[in-house]
């Protein structure tokens, strides 16, 4: 699913939005599960050094929104700027709001456990994620790009070494498979990017680039998911 989320008048009406970018409320997508974390979050941490009370009201009240109903967050910032009449590639910026988030903002995409294996994973997981997040400022030279495409390489070989060596904390059969669905989602998405970089030097059009970037943001985040579920 690549599809260019743009904000703005040419979106006409919110309801509108969904339809356009082939999305539906409750549609597992990189942006609508990112939003909460790397946009809301960062803001509600701001505004707890006015007023921690309306902060964590606002932060709890959002985050059990997001729970009962995903995509929630995305519908209230797409209206919010479509209020506005602004108009905002929000993978290009999801995508880069991503790299400046912090440990607290993305609490639910990080291991616990104090062993090795975890906090490896917790590392490698960060490092690819840190890497991709470069994309919207070095996309447009192509030597610099080529670079971070190596690293990016590099990177998710060395996350998918951090998870076989976490598999065997795992409890149970059931819990090692579902590791290894993720696992195999991961590969999926990866070749997905491989595919999607070169249609972009044949074609020059970055946003599929991003999407692509933020499905493997999203990947890796389920895979820690899953590993918390089973070992914490």
């Amino acid at each position: 699913m690549v599809h260019e989320l743009r904000v703005g008048p040419a979106l006409g009406k919110r309801g509108e939005n969904r339809k356009n970018s082939n999305m539906t409320m409750g549609e597992e997508s990189p942006v609508t599960s990112l939003v909460l974390p790397v946009l809301i979050r960062p803001i509600l941490s701001k505004l707890e050094r006015r007023d921690v009370a309306a902060s964590q009201t606002l932060r709890a009240a959002l985050s059990k929104a997001e729970m009962a109903h995903p995509g929630f967050t995305y519908d209230l910032v797409v209206g919010i700027m479509q209020r506005g009449e602004f108009s905002v590639n929000l993978n290009e910026t999801v995508l880069r709001l991503q790299g400046a988030a912090t440990d607290a903002d993305m609490v639910e995409y990080r291991l616990n456990r104090s062993e090795d294996a975890f906090q490896e994973l917790n590392k490698k997981s960060a490092a690819l994620k840190k890497i991709l997040c470069r994309i919207p400022d070095e996309i447009t030279d192509r030597q610099t790009f080529l670079e971070t495409i190596k690293e990016i390489a590099s990177a998710i070989k060395k996350l998918l070494d951090a998870v076989n060596e976490v598999t065997g904390f795992i409890p149970g059969s059931e819990g090692k498979q579902q590791l290894e669905q993720r696992k195999r989602d991961f590969v999926r998405y990866s070749k997905r990017f491989s595919n999607t970089l070169k249609e972009f030097f044949r074609e020059g059009e970055p946003n599929a680039v991003f999407v692509s970037s933020l499905y493997l943001i999203h990947q890796t985040n389920k895979i820690v998911v899953c590993v918390k579920n089973k070992c914490e």
